[in-house]
């Protein structure tokens, strides 16, 4: 990859939402050819170290999206530089977020995850949010899947609009 179009998932112990979101947002984006890097982290430090929760893996594998290694971390704030769009999975994710954005042009790149699907674009952002499938069992995690599934059409589109991504 030449320049791709960076992308960072952002939920709140980096062991569920946001790994889901970054490994179905790399496989879409690998079937679609495009040069988009995804990563993950959490706003709080809770559960470095610790790999996805097996809940989530379990629903990445039963649509066939391969989770590989994860170590859960905590968000830095120096990434705001190395990324081009960093996507909140809930909005006090996209509150911390923000708070933590060292300049305007730094704030701008945070995004909720769901202001990408059209069916909820429309709405505030406090609206815009994926509930802690965490404290939920396997149908809770499945919510998580199509909630995140429906808004990484619009991410893709956004990042080769608006990025280097490039098919």
């Amino acid at each position: 990859m030449s320049n791709p179009y960076r992308i960072m998932t952002v939920c709140t112990g980096n062991i569920c939402r946001s790994p889901m979101a970054e490994f179905m947002l790399a496989d879409a984006a690998a079937e679609s050819g495009l040069e988009v890097e995804v990563d993950s982290a959490g706003t709080t430090s809770w559960e470095a170290g610790k790999p996805i929760d097996p809940r989530a893996k379990a629903v990445l594998a039963r649509h066939g999206v391969a989770a590989g290694d994860h170590a859960a971390r905590e968000f830095q704030p120096a990434w705001f530089a190395e990324r081009d769009l960093i996507l909140a999975l809930d909005t006090d994710h996209f509150d911390a977020l923000i708070a933590l954005a060292p300049d305007t042009a730094s704030a701008a790149k945070v995004r909720m995850l769901r202001s990408f699907d059209p069916a909820v674009a429309h709405v505030a952002t406090a609206q815009q949010g994926i509930y802690d499938p965490w404290y939920g069992d396997s149908k809770d995690f499945e919510a998580s899947w199509k909630l995140i599934a429906a808004a990484i059409p619009g991410i893709l589109a956004h990042s080769t609009a608006n990025g280097t991504a490039r098919g």
